[in-house]
Parts: C-alpha cells; structure tokens; sequence
C-alpha cells in the first residue's frame, strides 16, 4: 500500500529551498529592514510566525506576498540567513497552486503579462505590457502622456523582436573581446544607456559582443513564478555564452547581473536541476562563465580612465545610487552592503562624490507598474535625499532605477528636477565622447552640465 507524504507548508518550503523557517526567532530585522514593511497587512516577521504556528492561510491570503519588492534586504539581514526573499515568492507559486486569489492582482497580472511576452517573441516588449496591464487593470489611459514621450524619443520599440536563442554555437570569441548581454531594457527604454556603454569601452579598446539569439533573463516575473524557470531563462543564456567562448559576460542591468549570479548559486545548490536543464538544451553547462556588473569592469579598468579623462567634472556634485540588485543576495554577488566603486570612479573623473543616506536603498522598480504610487513614494524619498545633500544630479547603473528616477519624476509632484545620468554617461563626457544620448532623458541633464561648463 502506498504512502502519501503530507507536508505542512513550512516543511514544504524546507524541502524546495533549504529554509528552515522555525530558525526565525521574530527578531524583525527583516520588518525593520523592509522599505515597504508600513504598506503591509502582515509583516515579514509575522508572516514567518504564521507558518511556523500552522496559519498557512493567513500566510497565503495576505498582500504581504505580493506586495514585496524582491529587494533582498530581508534576506540580507536576518541573523540565521534565511532566503527570507525566496521563501516569500514560494508562497506566492503556493497561492496559485491551491487557486487562492492574490490580494494584489495587479502583480499577478503583470508577472503573467511578462512572462508570456518572453515565451512568445524570446524578450520583453513594453509597449504591449504596458497596455495589456492598463486594459486589464482598467485604466487604459495610465501613463499615456508618459508613454507618447518615450516614444517622441525613440524610448519605446514600436514592432516586437521574435527571438530564439540557435541550436548549433560555434565559438567565436577574440581576445579583447568581452561578452556583453545588455538585458531587454537596454535595447528599449534604456538604450542611452547602451550607447554610452558601447562608446566608453570602445574608446578603451574592448569590443563588446552580443550573444547570438539572447533572450530574457526572465527577471522577477520569472522567479516570483517558477523557480525551475528562472533557471532555465538565466542559465541557457549564460551556456550560449559560454559556447561561444568566452570566459566572462558584462551585464549592465543589475536585474540580469543578479539573476545571472543567483542562477549559478541555484545550480551548484540544486544540482539535479541543473542536469534536467543540461538534458534540455543538449548542452552540459560547466558555469565556467564570469559574471559581471558594468561597475566591476569599470573598476578594472579606472585608472585607464583616469588617464583619459579630457573634460574633468570639476564642480559638479554627485550622489551615487547604487540600488538594491547589483550587490543582493549577498550569497550570490557577493558584493558589499555598502559599495564605493562608483564613488570612486565619480572622484577619478573629477566630480565630487557626496555621501548620503539612500545609496543603497529600494526604488521599487518591480512595482512600476503594477502600483506605480509606491515606487513613486520610495523614488521620492531617494529624490529627496539627493537635493537634500546638495547634489547637482544622480549617477545611477541600472536601467530600472532609472527608469523610476527619471521617467517617473514628473509624477512625485516635488518642487525641483533632478537630473539622473548613468555612470557610462559621466565616464564618457569627462573622456570626450560627444555621441551619449543625454538628450533621451526626460529630466534634461544638460543645462545643469552647461552650467558648470562641461557643455558647449
């Protein structure tokens, strides 16, 4: 006679992902930590009570699951390192399994939205995410008059790209070549950044090549849904990389960087997932591949920076926003709480880099548009702390929080602009490099730089 295996959730949840949940001993520093902890109907803390008491229900049937922002900084803080942040979104497949209703629909709606657009064109097309969420959710003219300026500045693709990643990779990798994956937003709303990218390292003399047929990382959506699929998006990309030969890849969306990294953590974790994936694809991933943020290459390579530097930034002050992904979870960047190197870069061109309080701190990006009104809420207070200190403008390495910083700017309702540059942007006007694309942004940058002369 067989015997059926009944599991509480909280032994679910140990067997699926290692964490043990009656290690929590309701210390709150994942509360405390949390940037959205107040928009709560349950707090991290009380949802981790919750299962350890047995109150699967609440757990399941609270916002608290949906409204989380994937920032990581739950995981980052609790003393018994619990993946605080995982278990959250185990909770959330949970839910949709047992057919409980989502207390934010909006998020449900979007992951799903995302999500099929990957699986049909192989990456991210905005302008139909972007207005299936706001049929969906009602409000078909959310965001109009922001989405019309995006397109007036060549933002937003207006026909989708159909992608499949080849069969058969050759290896095509030269010396002073380095793998460059750039991430859907690169290619759309974020493609001053691409530009500014792509013109700084060829004036240090690397090319950077695109893999042949990327697709998605499959960002929150993705791990928030099905974690064998967030593995399979983030780990195929990285084998055709690898079959191509080369030995590193350069991620400027600290969203991809993160999912890059957690991916290869994942799989040296659960090494049975990685075989089922290796089987999939045909291909034996050996996770010979270096994953790298655009920070840490230009870090490498500052002091040849600093020799090129035409244009020294002097007089211009900036805060660094570094943001949440590109340095969580800890276990997989291992990367510190509390980064300097675009502070240090920032100084090298000559600017002065300022200290403040909100370098480090949540935008809520995975929210945009799902409930645009708290990552406003969290932007505004980044924004607030930047004209606080002094700033002239934010340096920022990631396209979506500077897709909150700057598109969304003109919805705080603050009473100053704050222009928001990628440090590409930066590195290149100190170099020289007339071709950045600043005139993409919608806070316009230039009139702050040609006030400190470093425009004509």
């Amino acid at each position: 006679m067989a015997i059926t295996k009944h599991l509480t959730l909280a032994q679910l949840i140990e067997e699926e992902t290692g964490n043990n949940i009656y290690l929590c001993y309701q210390c709150k520093k994942c509360t405390s930590g949390c940037p959205l902890s107040t928009h709560f109907d349950l707090e991290p803390h009380r949802i981790m009570r919750a299962l350890q008491l047995g109150r699967e229900e609440l757990a399941l049937s609270s916002a608290t699951i949906w409204l989380c922002a994937c920032c990581q900084t739950c995981t980052t803080r609790c003393p018994e390192g619990l993946d605080v942040a995982r278990i959250m979104d185990r909770l959330k497949m949970v839910a949709l399994e047992q057919g409980i209703k989502p207390q934010v629909p909006e998020v449900a709606l979007f992951n799903r939205a995302f999500l099929r657009g990957v699986k049909f064109l192989g990456r991210s097309y905005e302008l139909s995410l972007l207005g299936e969420l706001n049929l969906r959710t009602g409000q078909p003219f959310k965001d109009l008059s922001l989405g019309l300026e995006l397109l007036r500045k060549g933002k937003l693709g207006v026909m989708p790209r159909f992608v499949r990643q080849p069969r058969r990779v050759a290896p095509r990798a030269k010396p002073d070549q380095v793998a460059y994956y750039p991430g859907c937003s690169l290619h759309s709303v974020s493609s001053e950044f691409d530009i500014s990218t792509r013109a700084v390292f060829s004036e240090l003399g690397i090319e950077l090549v695109e893999p042949k047929g990327w697709t998605c990382c499959g960002s929150t959506p993705a791990h928030s849904t099905d974690h064998l699929l967030a593995l399979r998006l983030s780990l195929n990309n990285l084998a055709l990389i690898e079959r191509e030969g080369f030995s590193q890849v350069v991620a400027p969306c600290a969203s991809c960087f993160s999912r890059f990294r957690s991916a290869l953590w994942d799989m040296r974790q659960e090494p049975q997932l990685k075989e089922r994936l290796d089987q999939e694809r045909g291909y034996d991933f050996r996770g010979s591949v270096e994953v790298k943020h655009i920070l840490q290459l230009l870090e490498e390579w500052r002091d040849e920076i600093s020799g090129r530097v035409k244009v020294p930034l002097e007089g211009l002050k900036v805060v660094s926003y570094y943001g949440c992904l590109m340095r969580l979870p800890p276990q997989a960047t291992q990367e510190s709480e509390y980064p300097m190197v675009m502070d240090h870069l920032v100084e090298a061109l000559g600017a002065t880099s300022l200290d403040w309080s909100y370098k480090t701190d949540c935008c809520g990006a995975t929210l945009s548009l799902s409930r645009t009104e708290l990552a406003l809420e969290l932007s505004a207070k980044i924004l607030g702390d930047a004209k606080a200190v002094g700033a002239d403008l934010v340096a920022v390495a990631c396209p979506l929080c500077h897709t909150n910083l700057d598109f969304r700017q003109g919805q705080m309702g603050l009473e100053f602009q704050m222009p928001i540059l990628y440090i590409t942007q930066l590195v290149g006007l100190s170099m020289g490099i007339k071709r950045l694309a600043l005139e993409k942004h919608l806070v316009d940058p230039r009139g702050v730089l040609r006030d400190r002369g470093l425009l004509v």
